[in-house]
């Protein structure tokens, strides 16, 4: 079925057999609500290392940097790795989450501010927040699974015939010298780049394909809880990590027999001398010259802010043994998924050298790839392949369903009714979590891209991010504050650019608001490579035959030869600067612009900067960092101008106490310790750095120290490791 062989269907079958194997294990060990939702927190090092890393990888991951990768270079890694820089500040987070010893991120807005409410608000946000999230892995593998099983130019519907030629046309354009191209093409090329065509047909209905992911990820997260989910995840993430690599042996081995290289280095000097030289820049590549240094701090510091609020980072280090396992887990197990990227990336180029001139899209790559690799060996690998795709989504998903549940089960239900059994409440998170997982299918269903729906994820969680950072950190932030910045952020950011296209149909297509950055055309010097001597004959071929028949009037371009210096001048397209997802073009030439309305960059544009002169790199770090310190200055300010309630009061003696208390793997000492800090609150804050003062930011201990400085190296080590892969062939080749 779907050119899978007999092997791929027992590999997959297998792998479906133990998973849900584990499912109905873990589900004879259910007793309560905690086994359920936490897993009774009794797990140690390895499986939170594992899931840490399950939860973080979903199944568009591998895929998705094989695309961005083949398109850009080694620059389009970046589209996985954002988010590097912010993982050692999981060292000091994972900490936070267990000392809370709450059920739900719910429960901490329930005792930090004193208010049932609050808790309630988040629960429904977050829920929206991860629904958000749980599209992201359901987008990726329908689009990889639909990438394995396309339809042949001639099996396409008139409809689609049409979609294809378009795209086929605007990748033809994309590679040619910008300076070469006519006054026609150039229109033609920035039409095409607004318009985006689709060029990926499939045989499978993407409606059908999505229900059964459903069905498959509620029926094990319902049976198995989060236990099943946890010790599957030490098996799911050997299988990622063998996605990770295992079409590397095969694809260097192919590079010597149609190149004719040998052994290991043969492969990679070929990489290098017949892939364009920009191919290998890391950061300002031309063809992602928008993805700034800064904006991928900007990105970072978001990261940093937002993730740490999610729902699910609790979830995962509030059911460690102790405090030590959380940390680690957290950070070592993302770490993992980081890794895993740089080799995808690697991965990526090889693939391009092969097999990009056999296929017009890109996205078709990996899939492409893995059938002409792994296909002829009839040996299951296909299976196995599939079968670590569906691996990686079970992992996030299940993690994500079983949040979601919980926040809803423990923090709306459970006050709603209060008084029944632990598995009447266990009973209700099982199909509450269901329903979450249908919410995220229908989301899909809407929706078709996995960077516009990762990008509304993160930045969702900036309404109760701030609640959470200076809850932590500030003692004078109150409920009052914490109100004020949920209802403005929501309002500013998603209700008004909701709310007003559905009142004023017509402010899609106003002119003002389709403004576009100006059009960039920037001339990279580079040695010319094989790919680059292609295409140059073959921009002097078309130059040629339009000038014969007198159709171009500007300059010949000139020929080059591998080794030689040359010049080619990159065109970044215009893109809209206040709707996010873009601005589509009607048959009749009517713009309309996609998305959320960008209200604080109107604002910007209104106050009398001209947005239009920025590049669009500089104008989404703009929106970012409006979108981080509004939350902050907003609690802040508030903060200051009011006072804490009487409750609060008493709250915030025993949480401040609870959050300076270690967490011991030893429940009764752990519940002594606990009950000593509640007689006496000021027992640690010796450990203050600013005793009189309102911050609680305490010393750092050795394990702090060590641990930060550790991960920090980790962020250097894996930017290395990327360096070193990228740049093998090359220097070797030297």
């Amino acid at each position: 079925m779907f050119g899978l062989s007999i092997w791929d269907i027992v590999v997959l079958g297998c792998y479906l057999t133990v998973i849900f194997g584990i499912a109905f294990w873990s589900f004879s060990r259910i007793k309560n609500s905690e086994d359920y939702f936490m897993g009774g927190r009794r797990f140690n090092k390895l499986i939170q290392v594992f899931s840490a890393f399950g939860q973080a990888t979903s199944a568009d991951t591998g895929p998705s940097v094989t695309t961005t990768t083949a398109n850009n270079g080694a620059s389009g890694i970046w589209s996985a790795l954002m988010m590097l820089f912010a993982t050692p500040s999981y060292w000091f987070t994972g900490v936070w989450y267990r000392r809370m010893r709450v059920l739900t991120m719910a429960d901490y807005f329930a005792e930090r501010y004193a208010s049932r409410s609050l808790a309630i608000v988040y629960s429904v946000l977050s829920s929206v927040g991860l629904m958000i999230l749980l599209s992201v892995g359901f987008i990726g593998i329908t689009k990889t699974v639909m990438v394995m099983t396309p339809k042949s130019v001639e099996q396409l519907l008139p409809a689609e015939k049409i979609q294809y030629n378009k795209a086929i046309r605007l990748e033809q354009l994309e590679k040619m010298d910008y300076a070469a191209l006519t006054a026609t093409e150039k229109d033609e090329l920035k039409d095409l780049q607004l318009l985006r065509p689709d060029k990926h047909f499939s045989h499978i209905n993407k409606n059908v394909f999505i229900w059964i992911m459903v069905l498959i990820v509620v029926s094990f997260t319902i049976i198995g809880g989060l236990e099943a989910a946890f010790v599957s995840d030490v098996i799911q993430g050997a299988f990622i990590l063998m996605l990770s690599i295992i079409l590397i042996p095969f694809a260097l081995a192919q590079i010597n027999t149609v190149f004719g290289s040998t052994g290991v280095l043969g492969p990679l000097r070929m990489i290098h001398h017949h892939l364009p030289e920009s191919f290998f820049e890391i950061f300002g590549s031309p063809y992602t010259i928008d993805f700034t240094w800064y904006y991928i701090l900007a990105i970072s510091v978001l990261a940093t802010i937002n993730v740490a609020a999610g729902p699910n980072q609790l979830v995962a280090s509030g059911s460690s043994k102790n405090e030590y396992i959380a940390r680690y887990g957290l950070t070592f197990g993302t770490y993992l998924k980081r890794i895993a990227i740089v080799f995808w990336g690697f991965t990526a180029l090889a693939l391009t050298l092969l097999y990009s001139n056999s296929l017009h899209d890109t996205d078709k790559l990996w899939g492409y790839s893995a059938k002409a690799l792994l296909g002829p060996l009839n040996i299951g690998l296909i299976g196995l392949l599939i079968s670590s795709l569906i691996a990686a989504l079970i992992a996030t998903s299940s993690m994500m369903m079983l949040t979601t549940s919980g926040l809803l089960t423990n923090n709306i239900y459970r006050h709603i009714n209060a008084g029944k059994s632990e598995k009447h409440y266990v009973t209700v998170g099982r199909m509450l979590g269901a329903v979450v997982v249908l919410g995220a299918a229908l989301m899909v269903m809407n929706s078709n891209s996995i960077l516009n729906q990762l990008k509304a994820n993160w930045e969702f969680s900036i309404i109760y991010s701030s609640a959470l950072w200076l809850g932590v950190l500030w003692k004078r932030t109150n409920r009052k504050a914490v109100w004020t910045t949920i209802i403005a952020t929501f309002s500013i950011f998603y209700l008004i650019p909701i709310i007003l296209p559905l009142i004023f149909p017509q402010i899609r297509s106003n002119n003002f608001l389709l403004k576009k950055t100006n059009e960039v055309v920037e001339a990279r010097t580079y040695t010319a490579h094989t790919m680059d001597v292609v295409q140059r004959n073959e921009e002097i071929r078309k130059w040629d035959m339009m000038y014969e028949k007198g159709l171009i009037k500007s300059n010949r371009p000139d020929s080059i030869r591998i080794g030689e210096k040359f010049s080619r001048n990159f065109r970044q397209p215009q893109k809209s600067i206040f709707w996010p997802q873009g601005i589509t073009v009607a048959d009749d030439g009517t713009q309309t612009g996609r998305g959320l309305l960008s209200v604080d960059l109107v604002v910007v544009q209104l106050l009398g900067f001209d947005l239009q002169v920025n590049r669009y790199a500089f104008n989404e770090t703009l929106r970012v960092i409006i979108r981080l310190l509004l939350p902050f200055l907003i609690v802040i300010l508030i903060s200051f101008l009011t006072k804490h309630t009487e409750q609060e009061k008493v709250n915030l003696s025993r949480f401040y106490a609870k959050m300076k208390t270690p967490v011991t793997g030893d429940p009764e000492v752990d519940e002594r310790e606990l009950n000593l800090s509640y007689q006496n609150p000021g027992r640690f804050d010796h450990l203050l750095i600013f005793p009189k003062t309102q911050w609680q930011f305490c010393k750092w201990t050795k394990e702090d120290t060590v641990g930060f400085l550790i991960s920090c190296a980790m962020v250097v080590g894996i930017l290395l490791l990327l360096f070193f892969l990228v740049n093998l062939g090359g220097v070797i080749g030297g």
